[in-house]
Formats: C-alpha cells, structure tokens, sequence
C-alpha cells in the first residue's frame, strides 16, 4: 500500500553506502544563520561515533536560504539528506524526520544547538542501556530571561496536572528514540499529524512533547531522563502569550484523548513516502 505524502526528500536519487545506525534529526525553519556553524558540529560528532550514521534536516517551509545551505553542505557529505515540508510546524517537522529516520536509533536535536553535540552521547547511551526512549532535561536554564523561567514553572505544573507526572522537564529539543518506537509512538500521535493550511507565522506546538511521553508511557515504553548541559539561545519564534495559550489548549485536547482512548488507535497519516513530492496528503 503506498504511503500518504508527508514530505520530499530532495536527495533520495543519491547512491547510499551502509545502513545508518543513528540519524539525527534536525527540524529547521528558517534557520541560514544558524546552520553553516550547526552541521559542521554535528558532522563532527557523528564522525566521532564510530558508527555509521545520517543526518536529516527537515525544512519547515524555510522562506531564506535554509534549503541551499543544507544542500550544498550535503553535495560533499552524503550523510546529511533534506526532507522539504510545506510549512506546518515543529510538530509536524519533528514527526516527519523521525518517521523517516533509517537509523537504529533516531536522535532529535534543535538546531540552535543548545545542547553542545557533545551531548548527544548521553542520549544514546541510555538507549544502549535499554531504554526505548530518552529525554534531554535541562539541569538549570542559565542565560534564560525571567519570563522564560516563569513559563517554564508554571508549564511543569500544567503538565502534571493534566499531562504526564514524573518528568522534570518535558520540553527539552534534544530526545532520542529506538526507532522501532519511534515509529510506533508518533503514528499514534493525534496534535499536529498532518501539515497545516495557510500557516504563516512560526507554529512551536510545545504540548506534542507531552503528548508523545504519554503515548510512550501507555505503551509500556522504558522513558530515561538524561541530565544534560544546555545554554539559553535565543528563540525569536516564540510568543510567550500566544503559544501559552494554544499550548494549554493542546494540554486539554490530550486529557481528552486520553479519557476516549484514542491513543490506542493509529493516527490518520502513516510513516512519509520519501520519493513523495511536496505539499502534504492528496485530497480525499
């Protein structure tokens, strides 16, 4: 059965080598000033791994040079591919790079790069150790403003009131999946599976985070928390009252999903076809 369009992979013609064993996935709106510093950083650690591996950027619909830049970095690095996604959304950038992700575990990191690559190492150790899926939790948020932080906290409660308890820190851009559940957890996923109509401006979805722990918990999944070093980067994409607000909305859509049970049920759009073209799921 041929898979729903969720993306175009604008390099799938290249020759491959060797199975990855990691793919990092990276979502990306707008992101030119950040990535000529981003993928040489990741390319460096992943060189480091020993293991074989991918790197896939997912384009949100970029309107600046985010596309050429990843393209031209990937004409003398085969491991770096690009899926293009008209734009939807971190959400939805985030589902399709990890439904797409090759590797045996997919890492999924902002590229702000917040948490040094580094990093990236406690993540699949967890992994290693057996754990289905592991999440970044920030010790601290040095350099934040204070209205951040007071997001922060009043968030934390939010989402043991009617998300998930047991996490200290849900929101993290850095987690890693075995992919097997990878692909188990975000099909289910019900908040932002699909690409957006008439999306303009950035979309940051934070309560897909939530939703997502809470479909791997459902499942019986082993969830590690893992300490990791992160430094404040400015992220112009958010509003604080605007996705405040939209976030507690999805808070209470996800209690509501849970009381009907509708995790149990796969999602509308399944894994991408990556020689799909772009612009979403036919009509109809």
């Amino acid at each position: 059965m041929a898979q729903e369009q969720q993306g175009h992979d604008s390099m799938n013609d290249r020759p491959t080598t060797r199975q990855p064993a990691i793919s990092i996935v990276i979502p990306a709106y707008n992101e030119a000033r950040r990535l000529p510093a981003t993928l040489p950083r990741v390319l460096a650690f992943a060189d480091s791994l020993g293991r074989p591996f991918e790197i896939v950027v997912v384009d949100d619909g970029s309107t600046d040079a985010t596309r050429q830049i990843v393209q031209d970095v990937a004409a003398t690095r085969p491991e770096v591919r690009l899926i293009e996604n008209p734009h939807s959304g971190k959400a939805f950038t985030v589902r399709t790079g990890m439904l797409a992700a090759a590797g045996r575990y997919a890492v999924q990191a902002d590229a702000d790069l917040s948490t040094p690559p580094a990093e990236f190492a406690r993540l699949i150790a967890a992994l290693d150790a057996g754990a289905h899926v592991a999440i970044g939790s920030r010790a601290g948020r040095p350099g934040a403003p204070w209205y951040r932080n007071v997001m922060s906290f009043s968030w934390r409660v939010l989402v043991a009131t009617l998300g998930v308890r047991g996490f200290q820190d849900t929101q993290c851009g850095f987690k890693a999946y075995r992919t097997e559940t990878a692909q188990d957890v975000f099909a289910r996923a019900l908040l932002y599976n699909a690409p957006a109509q008439g999306l303009k401006q950035a979309r940051v979805t934070a309560a897909s985070d939530v939703e997502l722990l809470v479909i791997a918990r459902r499942l019986g999944y082993t969830i590690a928390e893992v300490p990791l070093e992160w430094n404040y980067a400015e992220n112009t994409k958010i509003s604080p009252v605007r996705d405040s607000l939209w976030a507690f909305v999805d808070l209470l859509r996800i209690s509501r999903h849970v009381v009907r049970g509708a995790y149990g049920r796969p999602a509308r759009y399944p894994a991408p076809a990556i020689d799909d073209v772009p612009g979403g799921p036919p009509a109809g």
